[in-house]
């Protein structure tokens, strides 16, 4: 069950060493190419929520926005948990909360599919930032992580006319 997955991450997350570099926007590709697929199909019933954890800076920020961008077309939201205490200044922009988040060519996003939680609000320990994690308050965490998917969701089916079945 999922006390089994907490358990098995937290044996071995304390034993794992990070690095970089954090390159982003493939799985963000990714995920869109299945969010793609599920426009084919004439009951568009599924959204996708990718969680992105992450204790760096993004390396590949013009590819990120890039996959964004195309993104916000799809049925899907990405949600991005800094952890640790690094720089993540270029996460905001990402949120788009603070102004229109755009392509490096200039291309603007259909609408706003980012939410971005500095994990370092919620808890101050000196051990593992995924253990860290872990080990938050899981309502507070989870009110903040999963604040703006609600309206994405509204606003993806309603942008594209598609209304909730009885």
């Amino acid at each position: 069950g999922i006390q089994g997955v907490v358990e098995a991450y937290q044996s071995c997350l304390p034993k794992l060493q990070l690095y970089g570099p954090t390159n982003i926007a493939p799985i963000i590709q990714k995920v869109a190419k299945s969010a793609s697929e599920e426009t084919n199909t004439k009951e568009a019933s599924q959204y996708f929520i990718l969680l992105i954890l992450t204790d760096g800076v993004i390396t590949d920020m013009a590819d990120t926005r890039e996959a964004i961008v195309h993104a916000s077309h799809l049925p899907m939201s990405v949600i991005i948990v800094g952890v640790g205490n690094a720089d993540f200044s270029d996460m905001q922009m990402l949120d788009g909360d603070d102004g229109i988040l755009r392509s490096p060519k200039g291309e603007p996003v259909l609408r706003d599919i980012v939410q971005f939680v500095p994990f370092r609000n919620f808890k101050h320990v000196n051990t593992s930032v995924f253990y860290r994690f872990l080990q938050a308050s899981p309502a507070a965490l989870a009110k903040s992580v999963l604040a703006e998917v609600p309206n994405q969701v509204v606003d993806y089916y309603n942008g594209k006319g598609i209304k909730p079945k009885c």
